[in-house]
């Protein structure tokens, strides 16, 4: 069974995603942070973000720094957004989505263009959301904890910039799935959004896990 989770940034995807995939026991692939990484290294290269020689130039990074804890900022996920643009790094990227998806048993992938694009046989696809506000009250709390200085203003100013960025690209737009479901988290506490989209895969008519 095969998973597609998307949604746009801060919006719980990757924590449903995540508890989905430890619920059903299916490995777990968070594609956004392979365009983090590919930012990241754009940056260590001392290339631009919005040169798509660089960008792609920066896909080859190597395996170990996934787990740099320096691609969960919010630095390197606005370097992310920009790298994404351009058509040459997703489809560099899209083979090792790819093969990730289609792995015996199945996998949960999030993202944002898994069910329209990595993955459009996915037997489940949940497109989440919430309000730019609810996400930067989330993300807010998310920095204060980790002792990183943002404003809510300012976050909440980044977020609306990714979103205009990754629904406005020509290559793999962040829209819906026409068969997805929705589900808006936005006054849902993780563990409500966790329930309730357990409960979407399980009364999916295909449903086999």
């Amino acid at each position: 069974m095969i998973i597609a989770v998307d949604g746009p940034t801060a919006s719980g995807k990757g924590t449903i995603a995540r508890a989905l995939a430890a619920h059903f026991g299916l490995p777990h692939l968070d594609t956004g942070l392979l365009y983090r990484a590919v930012g990241y290294q754009v940056g260590l290269d001392g290339g631009n973000p919005d040169e798509a020689a660089d960008a792609l130039a920066a896909c080859a990074f190597p395996d170990a720094l996934l787990e740099n804890s320096e691609l969960r900022s919010e630095a390197t996920g606005g370097l992310a957004s920009r790298v994404s643009i351009h058509p040459a790094v997703r489809q560099a990227l899209y083979e090792r989505q790819r093969q990730f998806a289609l792995q015996p048993g199945g996998a949960v992938l999030d993202g944002r263009d898994i069910g329209t694009v990595i993955a459009p046989e996915a037997e489940v696809k949940l497109f989440v959301t919430a309000s730019v506000e609810a996400r930067a009250e989330r993300r807010f709390r998310e920095m204060q904890a980790q002792g990183r200085a943002a404003t809510l203003a300012e976050i909440a100013e980044d977020l609306r910039r990714r979103d205009e960025r990754d629904r406005t690209r020509a290559t793999a737009p962040l829209v819906a799935a026409l068969d997805a479901v929705q589900l808006d988290t936005s006054s849902l506490s993780p563990d409500q959004a966790v329930a309730e989209a357990i409960r979407i895969v399980e009364q999916k008519p295909n449903h086999h896990a």
